[in-house]
């Protein structure tokens, strides 16, 4: 049923996540492997992104696409550390350069910032937002705290209310860790009640340096050596697996074309030979980057390292460096290192060895490049290929692939 993915990436979209206050957030998330970023910028005073900096990357960030529309992320930190002027000076930008293009944004926060004024300048512009929240109260607020320690739960639900009084869209961004992974249904169910229709789950796989580095960063990049250890809020491999099946099955018999979970998705996708929605399932990567608040350009918003450093948008055009040498071996690597265990695999054409960040572990031959969570997707494609296949042919036939509910049913009789 599957078909080889055959594309010309100048004909895709480039994306650029834009930090406009760099790693700063009034939050201190005990997991968030992007707050110590600030030590790569120790010597500035402000990790504010200057109106210099803000009008050269929407110009060069319009420039660099080869389709009509254009879309904007705004990421953290926190992104509403930044007042509305400065996204009233965003969309103002967006005008004079777009020349007539449909130009969308989104934007993440935490959702403890929102108030009216925020929520109503959303809803006028057609903002999409996503929000980060871990589960219900008992999830959520055991990593993601204030500065003072104290769990964030009820300020960002007050947040998804402003949201919802003035009919905001928005999405949920979830972080699977050692805690919320033994919740699935709990935390599914919970973002059903919330609104929450579309919802993506990261799994979190860190590890913490045992020696100091010149950068100042504790957590390592994925192919740094063997001095470490593994984060204890890193997610176990199989639990995650039967995270993800749990929630499957009650999706796929009650919630299929109402509520979207982003793996889903691309499993479909890669299932029929489509490209799928994500990077991180994709054959290759390298489209999606991140721009810290001075105009640096990083290869990825996990590979936020020295090393991985592309450029800045004031010396080079984004298109430059996103097409650069460089960059397109960076997503060629995705494919082209993957061990010969991962090539042997029966889901290769469904992961595609996952997010390289992840691809700490060694093979059964002791070969480096194997995903940590290796024995959790593999629970997953195994116990989701009848019904992925079922809505595979559906959409050959140009049927519905809701229809496999009714099959799904009939299969737990």
């Amino acid at each position: 049923m599957g078909k080889t993915i055959q594309f010309n990436p100048l004909t895709m979209p480039t994306y650029v996540m834009a930090k406009p206050v760099g790693s700063i957030c009034n939050l201190n998330c005990s997991y968030c492997y992007y707050l110590e970023k600030e030590n790569l910028y120790a010597n500035r005073k402000s990790l504010h992104m200057s109106d210099d900096t803000l009008e050269t990357y929407i110009r060069s960030y319009i420039e660099s696409q080869p389709v009509p529309e254009v879309l904007f992320t705004w990421h953290g930190g926190e992104t509403l550390l930044r007042d509305l002027s400065f996204y009233k000076r965003v969309l103002e930008l967006q005008r004079k350069y777009g020349r007539g293009r449909q130009i969308d944004n989104s934007l993440q926060t935490n959702g403890t910032l929102l108030n009216d004024d925020w929520c109503k300048f959303f809803k006028d512009n057609n903002f999409l937002i996503g929000i980060s929240i871990d589960g219900p109260e008992h999830c959520h607020d055991v990593y993601r705290k204030n500065k003072g320690g104290r769990g964030t739960f009820k300020q960002v639900m007050k947040g998804i209310e402003l949201l919802q009084k003035h009919q905001v869209e928005f999405n949920t961004l979830s972080v699977i860790n050692n805690y919320n992974v033994d919740y699935p249904l709990e935390i599914y169910n919970f973002f059903k009640e919330i609104g929450s229709y579309y919802m993506q789950f990261s799994p979190i796989v860190e590890r913490i340096r045992l020696q100091d580095a010149p950068s100042g960063l504790k957590l390592m990049a994925p192919e740094e050596g063997d001095d470490f250890v593994i984060a204890p809020w890193t997610v176990d491999p199989r639990k995650f697996g039967k995270f993800y099946i749990d929630i499957f099955d009650e999706w796929v018999r009650n919630d299929v074309g109402k509520y979207y979970v982003q793996i889903f998705d691309a499993t479909l996708a890669n299932t029929v030979g489509e490209q799928p929605g994500s990077c991180i399932y994709a054959e290759t990567c390298g489209h999606a980057s991140v721009m810290e608040f001075n105009g640096d350009l990083y290869s990825c918003d996990h590979y936020v390292f020295p090393e991985y450093k592309l450029g800045n948008i004031k010396q080079k055009t984004i298109f430059e460096m996103m097409f650069s040498e460089e960059q397109k071996r960076f997503g060629a690597d995705k494919r082209d290192t993957l061990p010969t265990q991962c090539r042997e695999c029966e889901f290769l054409k469904l992961c595609n060895g996952e997010c390289p960040k992840n691809r700490i572990s060694k093979t059964k031959t002791g070969e480096p490049g194997l995903n940590y969570l290796c024995a959790g997707f593999k629970m997953y494609y195994r116990h989701t290929k009848p019904y992925m296949e079922f809505m595979a042919n559906e959409l050959y036939f140009k049927r519905p692939p809701s229809n496999v509910m009714y099959w799904a049913r009939e299969q737990k009789k």
